[in-house]
């Protein structure tokens, strides 16, 4: 007999599960199930993860939702009302299903929140097609009536639900929890008699909360986190006392001896759910444009207009990089992203709110002629490729920055023009880190504020994009690791907290992610209300909302662009004069004069005691000076900065590791600056193509040793045959290797140094 979970909850119920996706897809691996559900508490948060990653592992998954359902109508919020609410567990059987699903869950958070996120029976009407349902756990409705000894309302909620969901599909939940709920037993024995009495078809689940029988402890300290209690406290909200972890079929047979029917019940359901959700295609919103034209015509037209408003030459070189990039944009599709984006700064410019782009896109022509992007990538020698190139898998990504006072006008214009229902901004989850993970659990577990404080403080602080682990932790800090191996009480509290490390924690709103639909969102994503603000967000994260086929746009609050606008305007106020920031000269002897002299306080990127020193030293001419000041001002590249200044006051001791390298590093005086000149000097020293190059500087940023070696060796091998010795390939990959893992973008770079100058001026 086998058997399948349908009952499942993840680290995604908030603070009330603590099983990661992962463990949850190994585990039924190891217990050779081939589906598993997830279902967890009122939200979708993990669903996209959770399918893609158990489709991985060839086992099939089955997305839900252990809903709650309203006392009365999902509408009424009153003082009490909420005293009484009941779980439902409700699986899609496929798309339709998954669809409806998301409509409910939305719908729950956005009409009946009321402490939590309620549907009701009218709700569940309305988007039923598609859908199984099973009676709860011990807080379901039927449940409820029956530990009530109300058996006739419990036979009517039997049949209203069979009347909802379909008889087929609508089942009741038997579960094995008669430590916790003495009266268990007798309510499964209750609920099999109405499966008589009304032909719904009785199911085991055991309610997942953990994978283990031995995370019992770490899922109570959790609670425990979640309720601000102390696991001694009294009367306190607790699961101890019944095991919720991922059982095998045995053991299921085993705490349901009389309900074998049940069991294998599971495997029916299962072998009925046939859930494909299309992912990796891209939906842009809908961009209004004349009936007798496309999108890539529209664009095409928008940027040829561009070389007049931009006082542009057809030249050939610049004819042909048009044409090299508008191929590869039209090839790809992306035309109508573009317009969007076209769209919203151009909103921004007519309307005074300063914008900036940020990352890869200023190597764009077609985004400068189309308003987006502020700088002649020609002039600034920067490459298309490293924003958009033929191999690229993924789609571009277009950073837009605002004046932060003024970003939520741009966003509202985005709900005007494209829907209100069709945009929202993204959520994004706080996870449970090292030092928060081992504070908490030191409270939940009774112990004084000082003795999690003093662990915590004992484990560095990890890096962006490289969170600290607690085993990172005990690896590379030996006092650390001495109080673990000598103080139990040290090592309890750590075993306890590396159980609830990377859980997540809360949802809240992402930085700067939107996604705009060219349909209601809820044909992609469930929506709900950020618990801070109130605004619209989806429940996916970015990486989820990409899946589901919608492009993030990013609208960046920038501080320095709200201080540019108020400059123009005081100078205006003060002076009379009209500046208009965009059209400033960037060969104004007096900025660079000032910038020499270290006049830099309250200056974008280029303030503070170290940056300002190396100015006065380097004495910039150009806007190129500034750029490079503000790529090689970081981590690693810094220890160029004296050679740059020694080069660029002496032109002499300007030299090439390569004559072939001079073409993209002469602005920079033969240094590597930027992380394009590590790209580049793989792409035409080492035979590498772009998508290659994209994987080298993934794995320089990863620093993961196997992959490291493996780049090594093409590296060098590629120099190799493209006429260079083996022991001078060998010098440019240790020239190389320390740098790229810390390189800036060059767009990047040049984009944010136009603001530094900007602010300067």
């Amino acid at each position: 007999m086998k058997f399948i979970h349908l009952h499942v909850h993840s680290h995604y119920s908030l603070l009330d599960g603590l099983a990661k996706i992962d463990d949850l897809v190994k585990r039924a691996r190891e217990l050779e199930m081939d589906a598993l559900a997830l279902t967890d508490h009122g939200a979708m948060y993990g669903a996209l993860e959770f399918y893609k990653k158990a489709k991985k592992a060839g086992i099939k998954p089955i997305i839900g939702c252990e809903l709650y359902i309203a006392y009365e109508s999902r509408r009424q919020k009153r003082a009490n009302i909420d005293d009484k609410r009941y779980h439902l567990t409700v699986l899609a059987e496929n798309f339709e299903g998954y669809k409806n699903l998301l409509k409910i869950v939305t719908k729950t958070h956005l009409e009946g929140f009321y402490y939590k996120p309620r549907a009701d029976h009218e709700l569940l009407k309305q988007h039923a097609k598609g859908l199984i349902a099973l009676s709860g756990c011990f807080q379901g409705e039927i449940p409820q009536a029956i530990r009530s000894k109300k058996m006739d309302l419990a036979e009517r909620l039997v049949r209203e639900y069979q009347e909802i969901f379909g008889k087929d599909s609508f089942f009741l939940e038997l579960m094995p929890h008669y430590n916790l709920f003495p009266e268990q037993k007798g309510t499964n024995e209750m609920l099999q008699e109405l499966s008589h009495k009304t032909g719904a078809k009785t199911v085991a689940t055991n309610d997942i909360h953990y994978v283990n029988k031995e995370d019992a402890d770490a899922q109570d300290i959790l609670v425990s986190v979640q309720t601000g209690n102390k696991i001694y406290d009294k009367n306190r909200l607790t699961m101890k006392g019944v095991d919720l972890s991922m059982h095998s079929v045995q053991e299921m047979l085993d705490l349901l001896p009389q309900h074998e029917n049940a069991v294998a019940r599971t495997t029916e359901i299962a072998s009925r759910v046939n859930l494909e959700i299309p992912l990796g295609g891209w939906t842009f919103p809908e961009f209004e444009i004349s009936a007798d034209s496309s999108y890539n015509e529209e664009l095409y037209r928008l940027a040829v207009a561009g070389f007049e408003k931009r006082n542009l030459v057809k030249t050939p070189e610049y004819l042909n990089r048009f044409e090299y990039e508008f191929k590869i944009i039209k090839q790809k599709g992306y035309a109508p992203y573009f317009l969007v984006v076209s769209d919203l700064i151009n909103y921004a410019s007519q309307n005074n709110i300063l914008t900036n782009i940020r990352g890869s896109v200023a190597g764009s022509l077609i985004t400068y002629l189309t308003g987006i992007t502020k700088i002649d990538p020609l002039e600034y020698k920067l490459p298309f490729e490293r924003f958009l190139n033929p191999e690229r898998p993924s789609a571009p990504d277009i950073d837009m920055d605002f004046a932060d006072n003024r970003r939520d006008e741009v966003i509202d214009y985005a709900r005007k023009k494209y829907g209100e229902n069709k945009v929202a901004q993204i959520g994004t989850f706080g996870t449970m880190m090292a030092r928060a993970a081992v504070r908490d659990v030191a409270r939940a577990l009774g112990k004084p504020y000082a003795v999690g404080d003093r662990i915590a403080k004992l484990i560095p602080v990890g890096s962006q994009g490289f969170p600290m682990t607690i085993d990172k932790a005990l690896s590379i800090t030996p006092e650390l690791k001495q109080v673990y191996d000598l103080e139990p009480e040290v090592r309890e509290i750590m075993d306890q907290a590396k159980k609830l490390e990377g859980c997540a924690r809360h949802i809240s709103v992402h930085a700067a992610g939107v996604v705009i639909a060219p349909q209601p969102l809820t044909e992609y994503v469930p929506l709900q209300l950020d618990p801070q603000g109130g605004k619209i967000i989806t429940q996916y994260d970015m990486h989820a909302v990409e899946d589901a086929g919608l492009l993030k746009f990013d609208f960046l609050g920038i501080r320095n662009l709200s201080i540019l606008e108020d400059s123009v305007r005081l100078v205006k106020q003060n002076l009379g004069k009209d500046i208009d920031i965009e059209k400033i000269p960037l060969d104004d002897k007096k900025t660079f004069s000032a910038l020499a002299k270290g006049e830099t306080m309250g200056l974008f990127q280029l303030n503070g005691q170290g940056m300002t020193k190396y100015l006065k030293d380097l004495k910039p001419t150009t806007i190129h000076d500034i750029n490079a000041m503000v790529a090689l001002y970081r981590p690693g590249p810094i220890e160029s900065i004296p050679a740059y200044i020694q080069r660029k006051h002496n032109p002499a001791l300007v030299k090439y590791f390569d004559p072939r390298m001079k073409d993209f590093l002469e602005q920079s005086y033969g240094l590597l600056v930027y992380q394009d000149d590590v790209l580049l000097t793989a792409i035409k020293l080492a035979g590498y193509s772009w998508l290659e190059a994209d994987k080298l500087r993934k794995a320089m940023g990863k620093k993961i040793p196997k992959e490291m070696e493996a780049q090594k060796n093409k590296f060098i091998e590629g120099c190799v045959k493209n006429n260079m010795s083996q022991p001078r390939a060998e010098e440019l990959w240790k020239l190389i290797e320390p740098f790229a893992a810390y390189g800036f973008n060059k767009s990047h770079a040049a984009s944010y140094g136009r603001v530094a100058y900007q602010t300067a001026y």
